[in-house]
């Protein structure tokens, strides 16, 4: 009776998984590659600035990583991630080293909510913040902007090492060309080389005010902004917009890392735990209730695949809602909950991945 329980679990877990096959393989810079995929029938779909799951297996063991679709649905015909190499990351150095056309991989359907609407009647003026990596979604919703609103324009404060880091840069410039009155691609380099006479140093407050003061001085256009890089960055981006009083909901922050997520993990991993407790937790999946004890150095997530449940998940961070739930009674402690918007929140949507039980009564549905 186990066997046949696992293999059904197998099933519905393989059912979940799309195979893509890599079309081709970019050099973007020295550390970063962009594997463009063949499209599946039916296509791809997914909207600018989502994100891929890869599910891989690393001695033996199944892992997954979250990187963000650098194309557009409107403009490329096929999808595809930019990855920057991570010091000692196994995903990260497997893409950028081994990964050759012709390779299937398997990944989630897309996911993501740093994304907006686009009309062809919009007068919009999008402000784009990138730092490093982060410029990858913001690629997306760029060429989908220029491609969908005519009457809307884009300017990008993009943050990088030096010039031979700026990933897309030769797209870039080719994007400005053709639309010079349209985008405007705004560079800051913390270590330049001398010939450089563009912003240097690391962005500053300032930068970004001057930035942000640009966009509320135009009140022909709406105004939409995203921002996706380091926290201290974003958290600057949004800091200064509030204090401009830009409404909360035309401000989007995309998350890469949550150093909150990360802590909680380190300290768990020392038996640090913050005077939780054991507890169990009633997981209603697919249908189906089951019982999960939750040990106070797991999360939610961890105890319930522990258990062999197919709970969905993805980040593991808190940052993509890939496992999202609805506590249906008691209290959790989440340790990172910027995935989720404060209506959500409210709402009663937990993070599976970043949740811990603070009372005997927790239940969640996995919707």
């Amino acid at each position: 009776m186990f066997n046949i329980f696992k293999k059904k679990k197998e099933e519905v877990k393989a059912s979940q998984y799309l195979p893509l096959k890599v079309r081709e393989v970019v050099k973007e810079t020295a550390d970063t590659v962009t594997l463009y995929f063949e499209q599946p029938k039916p296509f791809l779909d997914y909207k600018p600035g989502q994100f891929l799951t890869l599910v891989m297996d690393f001695e033996g063991k199944e892992q997954r990583r979250s990187y963000s679709l650098c194309t557009s649905p409107y403009v490329d015909p096929f999808p595809g991630i930019s990855v920057k190499r991570v010091p000692k990351g196994k995903f990260s150095n497997f893409l950028n080293e081994r990964v050759f056309p012709g390779k299937t991989i398997n990944v989630l359907k897309p996911l993501g909510n740093f994304t907006t609407d686009f009309h062809s009647k919009n007068r919009k003026h999008f402000f784009l913040v990138a730092a490093g990596s982060g410029i990858t979604p913001i690629m997306g919703i760029l060429k989908s902007v220029l491609v969908n609103e005519p009457n809307s324009k884009v300017s990008l404060l993009y943050c990088s090492r030096n010039e031979e880091q700026i990933i897309f840069k030769k797209e870039l410039e080719s994007l400005v060309e053709k639309n010079t009155d349209r985008l405007e691609v705004i560079h800051n380099l913390s270590q330049p080389s001398e010939a450089w006479t563009g912003l240097k140093g690391r962005v500053t407050k300032e930068t970004i005010l001057e930035f942000a003061k640009k966009a509320e001085s135009e009140p022909e256009f709406d105004k939409e902004y995203f921002a996706c890089g380091p926290e201290g960055i974003m958290d600057n981006v949004v800091s200064i917009l509030d204090e401009l009083g830009v409404p909360s909901e035309k401000v989007h922050r995309e998350s890469f890392y949550s150093a909150a997520a990360d802590k909680a993990h380190d300290d768990a991993a020392h038996g640090i735990t913050g005077g939780l407790l054991t507890r169990d937790v009633k997981v209603i999946l697919e249908g189906e209730e089951y019982a999960v004890t939750v040990s106070p150095d797991k999360t939610i997530l961890e105890a319930g695949l522990a258990q062999d449940l197919n709970m969905p998940y993805s980040c593991q961070s808190g940052l993509c809602t890939a496992c999202r739930g609805r506590l249906l009674s008691g209290k959790v402690k989440m340790d990172e909950d910027a995935g989720l918007s404060p209506n959500e929140i409210e709402a009663g949507y937990v993070l599976c991945c970043v949740s811990h039980p603070l009372t005997d009564d927790v239940k969640v549905t996995i919707e």
